[in-house]
């Protein structure tokens, strides 16, 4: 089978006839709608380091193995992060779909029939290639869409990157706040058997008459408080298990779990962070990023719906070669061909053609908005964070120097009710005071590593695996 020389000139020419005009608006990232780096207080050696800040790898910075590994668990089988992923599938499908449509559709057919009649046959053969409505994508319709669905699937695997960092950090959180109130049943169940032991001496001064009935009534008192305590704590921590094996997907081995007489400080082992809020570090949030694209996405969008105001040319065409003898089906007398475009012009469509244009232009300025948005977002989290971070180490200090005087009050409130120079109500109260400033120290410590994740979260670290 030959196929004409005009056909094979006509397929090339074609083809370059595509993208002839792009009718999109230039895409231009817009000026972060937020304070200058000076007026954020950021420096160029503070961006530096946010930006080593930003590519720390989550190994890196979990460097507890406990809790590394229950990161790595809550990777493998979150289901959220798994809709993500899958989401991301989705979108790359659709861009690979949309993509095709840029490349001309060919097909190929053959056909065999017989027919007759009252004393006659005769049969038919034929073969063909066929060229299916290849648009000349004059004015940037085709490479429009595609485009917009190129930036919708890079859209959704940054939408997956934020989930997976959400994880990282909510995970980190669980575990830490499982750890913190382990520490926290740990002392109370030390200062349970503290004060059970106080109550034992107690019964037997008050059996000799040492001290009154009050005094003895008062250290039953404490003792109750502290196992209402220890039950409070026992189902704080039941919950915190929970709430963790949720983000995980999965159970919780004792082999991850904090171990309850470590202290939160030996358990956590976060490393500093630098300071910064340079826009160049922000903008490399997944969050920021995803709704850039959404942006790119409906700027092209804008290129496809004006396109639509414009004639349609499709290209038809097909070669091919048909024979009542199948011996004879492929030679070159017998070859056929079709060639012929499709025009398509938008005559009177009632307005809908440029409502699509108004409404493509409206999700581009919505698009606008919402990257301001994200923008704003992540430098308010970051200040927020940094904010926070200036005065924790002077109130952990603070609070050390605390619990470091409420001991020493204890230990002479002790002494003295011993001597029989105080009551029971002074040592009473020492106790509360010494019990309250060390679960306070515990729920700073707390806070300060629960800082130490937002910041590193806020500044898009937690995505990368080293």
């Amino acid at each position: 089978m030959t196929v004409p020389s005009r056909l094979i000139w006509a397929l090339p020419f074609a083809a370059a006839l595509s993208a002839c005009a792009d009718l999109a608006p230039t895409y231009v990232r817009p000026e972060p709608a937020v304070a200058s780096a000076k007026d954020s207080g950021a420096t160029s050696t503070r961006a530096g380091a946010a930006r080593d800040a930003a590519d720390l790898g989550w190994r890196e910075f979990f460097t507890e193995p406990r809790l590394g590994g229950t990161i790595e668990l809550a990777l493998a089988n979150n289901r959220d992060l798994r809709v993500a992923l899958l989401n991301v599938q989705s979108a790359r499908a659709q861009y690979r779909i949309q993509d095709a449509a840029t490349g001309p559709t060919m097909t190929a057919g053959a056909a065999a029939t017989r027919s007759g009649g009252t004393g006659f046959a005769s049969n038919n053969f034929s073969a063909s290639a066929n060229l299916s409505a290849y648009e000349l994508d004059l004015f940037g319709r085709v490479k429009n869409l595609n485009a917009a669905a190129l930036q919708s699937y890079l859209a959704s695997d940054e939408a997956r990157r934020s989930v997976q960092i959400s994880l990282v950090a909510a995970t980190a959180n669980a575990w830490l706040n499982l750890a913190a109130d382990l520490e926290r049943e740990q002392l109370t169940r030390q200062t349970l058997a503290s004060r059970r032991q106080s109550l034992t001496l107690d019964t037997r001064r008050h059996d000799l008459g040492a001290i009154t009935g009050l005094a003895m009534a008062q250290s039953q008192s404490s003792v109750d408080s502290a196992r209402v305590d220890l039950a409070a704590l026992a189902t704080q921590v039941a919950q915190d298990r929970h709430a963790l094996e949720l983000l995980l997907g999965a159970a919780l081995p004792d082999a991850l779990t904090p171990a309850s007489q470590e202290s939160l400080s030996a358990v956590s082992l976060l490393p500093e962070l630098p300071a910064g809020v340079p826009s160049s570090v922000l903008q490399r949030r997944p969050d920021v990023l995803q709704a850039e694209h959404q942006l790119q996405a409906s700027t092209a969008n804008i290129g496809a719906a004006r396109a639509a105001l414009f004639p349609r040319i499709a290209l038809t065409a097909s070669a091919g070669t048909a024979s009542t003898e199948l011996s004879g089906l492929f030679k070159s007398s017998n070859g056929n061909w079709s060639f012929g475009p499709g025009l398509s012009v938008p005559i009177f469509d009632g307005g809908g053609n440029r409502a699509n244009v108004e409404i493509a232009e409206v999700n581009r300025d919505i698009a606008v908005a919402q990257y301001d948005k994200a923008v704003q977002t992540a430098f308010k989290e970051v200040r927020d964070a940094l904010i926070e971070r200036t005065m924790l180490t002077e109130r952990l200090a603070a609070q050390a120097a605390l619990l470091a005087s409420s001991e020493r009050q204890l230990s002479l409130a002790r002494a003295q009710f011993q001597s029989g120079r105080t009551g029971m109500l002074e040592v009473l109260d020492a106790e509360r005071s010494s019990y309250a400033a060390q679960q306070a120290l515990i729920a700073l410590r707390l806070t300060e590593q629960n800082n130490r994740i937002a910041l590193y979260k806020v500044l898009g670290g937690g995505w990368k695996e080293q």
